[in-house]
């Protein structure tokens, strides 16, 4: 009963979201594939070796699956890894990386009768949620099949989920208790899923998976095709502003000419914004016009193309996937949706190439923040004025500023063992011995 309740709700739902998908569908593009999938035609994966289902909800969590995945390969070699994702930029980068060696599909949507399509078909040995979408249905479903479901890289934000799920304390701890395990990123995230009723022997603190992922080597392929394609030169600076959400942009954009009007920025020194979102691309590319500057966009400039980079110009970064080849090129960076209350971008990537890195107040979405702070790895700033002196001091001083970049780097190399703990509780449950679960 509580599943066909569910269906009709789902259903209401879809009805009353109609309007905002076909916008998206029609003005953006997106969800115009997959729907088969959706809707529980996943591929036919089972009658072979066991099944080891990842899912990955978006492009952050399909990223962040990469060294898992490298793990378990190594690990259990006789099991099959198959990747399900949600977005559409999820979907995208999960081909570009795991395809034609594994299966990469839609999540169902969590229609009861999808689900178990999905999992008849699918048939897995064990779920691994990263991060922790969860699903009453798909839940219930692994449940009735003696599936073990995993949550790894588990957290839980202050300002939203953990406020949120306390109003429905009593329906979201039946869902965690579905779990089998809760490994969750350190002693802060477990302490709230304990608090909302999970119960503590499903709670292992394994650390950040992310830290496994981000590679803190200076190289990065594919940087010095990028920088002629745009027409930097060897003795150019760039500021790279990753990550970027509405709002911040045009304050990025105002600090950028009052440091060129009061000459405190040099020539030869460049700006790239790389917004968080890509159907942001043209309406960033209007900002910067608006405000002033040229805008030369990377899409404009494909690998090959090269040639100067007029004084004045900002580049925009309107393609997916090249943000680490824009931040090993950078001089100072800045980490986007952190200046407007949207939590925070990705700091670590920077971090780890050894990039001094700038932030605002606004980064609840990273725990992690007040540590690479602390670890004297990053610099958080009040507002766009603040940044704007940061960078200028920066600018001013690049050993200081390099000092910052290594600490930064330092910091992550310490943070590094997620990864193996998470495969050695993948590997318990499955029976197997898979590495060493040291203590993060």
């Amino acid at each position: 009963m509580a599943a066909i309740a569910l269906d009709i709700l789902y259903a209401l739902g879809l009805v009353a979201a109609s309007p905002v998908w076909l916008t998206r569908m029609i003005r953006h593009r997106r969800y115009r594939t997959g729907w088969a999938q959706r809707f529980g035609r996943a591929p036919v994966c089972g009658g072979g070796p066991p099944v080891i289902w990842i899912h990955a909800v978006s492009l952050g969590e399909v990223n962040g699956i990469r060294a898992l995945v490298d793990e378990l390969d190594a690990q259990l070699p006789d099991h099959r890894i198959v990747i399900s994702s949600t977005t559409d930029t999820g979907m995208a980068r999960a081909r570009a990386l795991f395809v034609p060696r594994r299966e990469v599909f839609q999540f169902p949507l969590d229609f009861s009768w999808a689900v178990r399509r999905a999992f008849r078909r699918v048939d897995p040995a064990l779920v691994v949620l990263m991060e922790g979408e969860i699903w009453p249905n798909f839940l219930a479903v692994a449940n009735r099949r003696g599936v073990p479901v995993v949550v790894v890289n588990g957290r839980m934000s202050e300002n939203k989920g953990y406020p949120r799920y306390r109003k429905i304390r009593p329906l979201i701890r039946r869902l965690f208790n579905r779990l089998t395990v809760l490994a969750v990123q350190d002693e802060v995230y477990a302490e709230r899923f304990i608090d909302l009723g999970a119960e503590p022997g499903r709670v292992k603190v394994t650390g950040m998976m992310k830290f496994d992922t981000v590679d803190t080597s200076e190289h990065v392929a594919g940087a010095e095709d990028l920088a002629a394609a745009l027409g930097l030169g060897a003795g150019d600076r760039l500021i790279v502003a990753g990550g970027t959400g509405p709002g911040e942009e045009a304050m990025l954009l105002e600090q950028l000419d009052a440091l060129r009007a009061g000459g405190r920025m040099g020539s030869r020194t460049f700006l790239a914004i790389v917004p968080r979102k890509p159907e942001r691309f043209e309406e960033v590319a209007r900002l910067i016009e608006k405000a002033g500057f040229e805008a030369v966009r990377r899409t404009a400039r494909p690998d090959g193309t090269g040639g100067t980079l007029e004084d004045g110009a900002v580049i925009l970064g309107d393609t997916m996937g090249e943000l680490r080849k824009f931040y090993s090129l950078a001089d100072a960076v800045f980490v986007g949706r952190s200046l407007v209350p949207m939590g925070g971008s990705d700091m670590l990537e920077a971090a780890a190439l050894g990039k001094p890195v700038a932030f605002g107040p606004h980064v609840f979405n990273f725990p992690q923040a007040p540590d690479l702070l602390a670890a004297g790895g990053a610099v958080q700033v009040a507002d766009a004025e603040e940044l704007a002196r940061t960078l200028e001091a920066w600018l001013a001083d690049p050993q200081a500023a390099a000092t910052l970049g290594r600490r930064a780097a330092a910091y992550i190399r310490s943070r590094q063992g997620a990864t193996a703990r998470n495969v050695a509780i993948i590997g318990d449950l499955l029976g197997r011995s898979a590495g060493a679960a040291a203590t993060p």
